[in-house]
């Protein structure tokens, strides 16, 4: 392999790592040389692009298959408001070619799925996994196990963060825990909530991402103790952390083949379990024009009801059950959350009931302000 050299603009812009004498050129050399790729361009990707490429990693894949919004902004600070309805790869390319013009970038414009990931991860040396749902974490893993392949992990939720460096193989040449090790089976559909569900502080991705990105130098320089077999965890109310050691689980079956992640994570199969009846949000506002008696439930939260709502009858998703009575069975009652999956949640239990007058509004309250009312906040 030819020898890796830098120029002089490279050396100057280097040169607080390189005078470090743990790190110094050696270092530097194979951050060059390293490929890495960064999985989601989102509030965890934004930081660690922009750290991986300030540090001069030579080479960095950057996928994602979205495009800026502007409810990303709050905490995705790679991006600006030039930057809305752009796709989020090539304009993270853009962003960050103006930050560094050394560093070599290839855009994976599309979503990671079982059929392309070995192709696309078989190209990198570290993947780092900046994604926000279980499907996903459960492809990156897989892909790495079985392609050899170190796996940077990092998730975020409201106020908590954790970092883990998964299938990282040692001196001895021994492989540490995966993230099956540590996450044998996947959480039932619903439970743990997505950012864009249950919110994250816009700062902590910058944090957890920025410790993502330290693990990631590490491995690729070699320097330094990786997380490897340890869980980083991370609480910015009470600004506690903690370290909790993980093992390779020998119950933990062989990783052979990709499979299909959603219905691994239960979502395919939920999708089929109980249709519910919709009405459209165009429906809705017929509805109210021509004054027909019907009744408006929103399932959401109190604090979600004050950023935009419809003027329905609140009543919290994990308290329907409570308010039975409060909704009628003489009129047909529409049910409305965020994005309608909350409230067909809701219609599912209360058709456990006898209800058969309910209706779901289909796409929730986004869809009203995308295709009613342009000045009613989405979040």
């Amino acid at each position: 392999m030819a020898e890796v050299n830098f120029s002089k603009e490279e050396l100057e812009r280097y040169s607080r790592h390189l005078i470090i004498p743990e790190f110094n050129i050696e270092g530097q050399r194979k951050l060059k040389e390293a490929k890495v790729l960064v999985v989601g361009t989102g509030g965890l990707g934004s930081p660690l692009l922009l750290y991986l490429t300030a540090a001069g990693v030579g080479n960095i894949g950057i996928l994602d298959f979205d495009v800026v919004d502007d409810s990303n902004l709050q905490r995705q600070v790679l991006f600006t408001v030039d930057d809305v309805g752009k796709p989020k790869s090539e304009a993270a390319k853009a962003r960050l070619e103006k930050l560094n013009p050394h560093v070599n970038f290839t855009v994976h414009n599309t979503m990671l799925t079982s059929e392309n990931a070995l192709d696309i991860v078989k190209d990198y040396d570290v993947v780092a996994d900046g994604t926000d749902n279980f499907p996903t974490r459960y492809l990156v893993n897989d892909a790495c196990v079985i392609l050899d392949k170190v796996n940077v992990y990092a998730s975020i939720f409201r106020f908590e963060g954790q970092v883990s460096v998964f299938n990282y193989k040692n001196a001895e040449g021994e492989y540490g825990p995966h993230y099956r090790d540590l996450f044998p089976t996947p959480p039932p559909p619903g439970l743990v909530p997505s950012c864009a569900e249950g919110g994250v502080i816009g700062v902590l991705p910058g944090i957890i991402g920025s410790l993502q990105a330290n693990e990631v130098l590490k491995v690729v320089s070699g320097v330094g103790d990786p997380l490897a077999g340890r869980l980083f965890l991370f609480d910015a109310l009470s600004f506690e952390t903690r370290v909790m050691k993980i093992h390779k689980n020998k119950n933990t079956a062989a990783v052979t083949e990709l499979i299909d992640y959603e219905v691994f994570c239960g979502l395919g199969e939920k999708e089929e379990e109980k249709e519910v009846k919709e009405i459209t949000v165009e429906e809705l506002s017929q509805w109210k024009a021509t004054k027909k008696d019907f009744q408006l439930i929103d399932v959401r939260e109190g604090y979600e009801y004050e950023i935009a709502n419809l003027e329905g009858e609140l009543i919290p998703l994990a308290e329907v059950a409570d308010h039975v009575n409060d909704i009628r069975s003489d009129v047909d009652v529409v049910v409305h959350c965020r994005s309608g999956k909350r409230s067909a949640d809701a219609i599912v239990q209360l058709e456990k009931l006898g209800f058969k007058n309910l209706y779901n509004l289909k796409g929730g309250i986004l869809a009203w302000a995308d295709q009613l009312d342009s000045e009613m906040a989405k979040y």
